[in-house]
């Protein structure tokens, strides 16, 4: 399959839940592209035809809580690097580096362990889907605290009208996006 036809078999496979979880909200579920083998083996194999490439192999892959966890790792596996997780804060029992970030309503945090990557490692940095792009900004921030360079973000789904992906890419981070949904 080329990168159109593989992005648009993984958009039929990505359901659209209305109204969740709050009135207006066209929640985009990645979990069907989970369900069966050989789309869960495409959307993986599309990551991984991207980072086979010596110019853009990365020295570990970093996921961000809690879907970033699921494509990482296997997307790690499969490159045969080491895997590191972002949490949400007080779930990980080592020394670690905080960020926080806002929210729509509020903010958040997200914590790395301190020897999770060393400096200069070239990181990817995946996640299930960039909205306001503040949990992959926050992400960036902690690895780069570590001294390492996070060589690009990565997701399934991009909701462009959020303005996320505009605002990593203005902040210098290169982008791979799968899947686009315009809002409809």
């Amino acid at each position: 399959m080329d990168s159109s036809s593989v992005n648009e078999y993984l958009r039929e496979h990505i359901r659209t839940v209305p109204n969740w979880p709050a009135p207006g909200v066209q929640f985009r579920d990645i979990t069907p592209l989970l369900q069966e083998a050989k789309v869960f083996r495409v959307l993986i194999d599309a990551f991984v035809q991207r980072y086979k490439d010596p110019q853009r192999r990365p020295d570990v892959v970093a996921g961000l809580d809690a879907r970033g966890f699921i494509v990482g790792a296997v997307v790690a596996y499969v490159l045969n690097v080491g895997f590191v997780p972002i949490r949400k804060k007080g779930k990980l029992p080592f020394t670690t580096v905080e960020e926080t970030f806002e929210l729509e309503y509020g903010s958040a945090t997200v914590e790395l362990h301190t020897d999770a990557v060393k400096s200069g490692d070239r990181v990817l940095l995946i996640d299930d889907l960039i909205a306001t792009g503040g949990t992959m900004m926050a992400g960036k921030k902690l690895l780069e605290k570590l001294g390492a360079t996070v060589m690009e973000g990565a997701a399934i789904v991009d909701l462009p009208e959020l303005g996320g992906s505009t605002k990593l890419r203005e902040s210098g981070l290169s982008l791979f996006t799968l899947v686009d949904f315009d809002g409809h």
